[in-house]
C-alpha cells in the first residue's frame, strides 16, 4: 500500500497514511477518464432550444402574387425562410445530449483520477479542517500553508463555512465526497481532502 504525508491546518506534517491500492494505484484508463468528463459536460446541457420552421411560423397560408408577370421571383408563401419573420432553415428542436456510462466504468475513472493525482504528488490529505467562521483569509492561510493556490477542497460532508469561506477564490472549490467527480478533479491542480474523507473514498470505491 502507498503512503501519503498527513499534514495539518499549519502546514506542518503530523503522521501518514496509508492508502488503497485498488483505489490510488491503479493503471490509469485515460479513455475512461475522457469519456467521463465528455459525459459529464454533456449531461449538464439543457438540450431545450427550440426555434420555429416554415411548417410552425404563423401566416403565410396565402400565396403573396401570382406565379408569372409580376416581374418578381415566385414565392410560395410569405414565411419561407428568405423572408423576414419566416421560419428557419434546420430550426434546433429540444433533444437530449445524456451520455450514459456504466458504474463500474465511473468507478474506474474516478479511481484513475485519483491515481494519477497522488503519482503527481498532488494529493494532500490534512488530518482535520474546522474553521471557527466564515473567512476567507482564514482557509486562504492555510493553503498558503499547505503551498497550493489552485485547488479542490474535499470533506466527508458539506461544511457550510468551509464552503462560504472558499467563496470569494476563484481558484479554489470545495465538494463533500458525495458529490465529487472526474471533471473537477481534472479541473484543479491540486486535491487537497481530509483524513476522514480518505477514509470514506476508500469505503465508497472498495
Amino acid at each position: 500500500m502507498a503512503s501519503v504525508s498527513v499534514y495539518n491546518m499549519e502546514g506542518a506534517q503530523v503522521g501518514t497514511i496509508e492508502l488503497s491500492d485498488s483505489i490510488f494505484a491503479v493503471p490509469v484508463n485515460e479513455h475512461l477518464v475522457h469519456q467521463a468528463v465528455v459525459a459529464q459536460l454533456a449531461n449538464k446541457r439543457q438540450g431545450t432550444q427550440k426555434a420555429k420552421t416554415r411548417s410552425e411560423v404563423r401566416g403565410g397560408g396565402r400565396k403573396p402574387w401570382r406565379q408569372k408577370g409580376t416581374g418578381h421571383a415566385r414565392q410560395g408563401s410569405i414565411r419561407a425562410p428568405q423572408w423576414t419573420g419566416g421560419g428557419v432553415v434546420f430550426a434546433p428542436t429540444p433533444r437530449d445530449y445524456s451520455v450514459k456510462m456504466n458504474k463500474k466504468e465511473k468507478q474506474l475513472a474516478m479511481k484513475s483520477v485519483l491515481t494519477s493525482k497522488v503519482n503527481e504528488s498532488k494529493f494532500i490529505v490534512l488530518d482535520e479542517l474546522k474553521l471557527a467562521e466564515i473567512k476567507t483569509k482564514q482557509i486562504k492561510a492555510v493553503l498558503d500553508n499547505l503551498k497550493v493556490e489552485k485547488a479542490l477542497i474535499v470533506t466527508k460532508e458539506k461544511d457550510d463555512v468551509v464552503v462560504k469561506s472558499v467563496n470569494n477564490l476563484p481558484k479554489v472549490a470545495t465538494t463533500a465526497l458525495n458529490n465529487i467527480n472526474v471533471y473537477d478533479i481534472l479541473k484543479y491542480d491540486t486535491v487537497v481532502v481530509t483524513s476522514e474523507a480518505v477514509a470514506a473514498i476508500e469505503e465508497v470505491y472498495a
